[in-house]
């Protein structure tokens, strides 16, 4: 799989957001409640400033990840119930897009990883016994699921850099 990661700069960015502790084979419970996201800003008259994302909060593949699932808005908002409202960093991102099946993801992050390490690029994180502790590392996905088939998504991730 050929990969053709770019550093790019990011402002903050303004979204609203559930989070979920989950483990991959239950990843999909929070992916599944985007949709729960899109109704909330339209209930309320605001418009998504960008694709939806999953946010890696904490991973530990063994045992469980803290993941939100996020819609950019152009301004901040008061979340209400489970729906959070927060700001994604500014800062230096690797970022890779993939255009295909999402259970590619698995080795187009494998290869993002080894090319960073390849550069000598430090991702925002560190160990914790909870496991790996990120303080920025999004999917984005930039296709809607009803007009695209799945082998076909485009998907980009961006990981804040130290």
């Amino acid at each position: 799989m050929t990969i053709e990661p770019t550093v790019t700069d990011r402002p903050t960015q303004d979204y609203v957001g559930i989070k979920r502790t989950v483990t991959m084979a239950s990843i999909a419970d929070i992916a599944d409640r985007i949709p729960d996201l899109f109704v909330w800003l339209g209930q309320r008259g605001i418009q998504p400033a960008g694709a939806p994302f999953l946010k890696y909060n904490v991973i530990d593949m063994e045992r469980e990840l803290e993941i939100e699932a996020g819609v950019p808005v152009r301004a901040p908002v008061e979340g209400s119930g489970e729906i959070f409202a927060g700001v994604l960093p500014a800062g230096r991102y690797a970022t890779v897009t993939h255009v295909g099946h999402p259970d590619d993801l698995l080795q187009v992050t494998g290869d993002f990883l080894g090319w960073a390490h390849g550069r000598d690029l430090e991702f925002d994180r560190h160990d914790s016994p909870a496991g790996d502790v990120w303080r920025c590392r999004l999917e984005f996905y930039h296709s809607n699921p009803v007009e695209v088939p799945i082998d076909k998504w485009e998907m980009e991730l961006a990981f804040l850099l130290r």
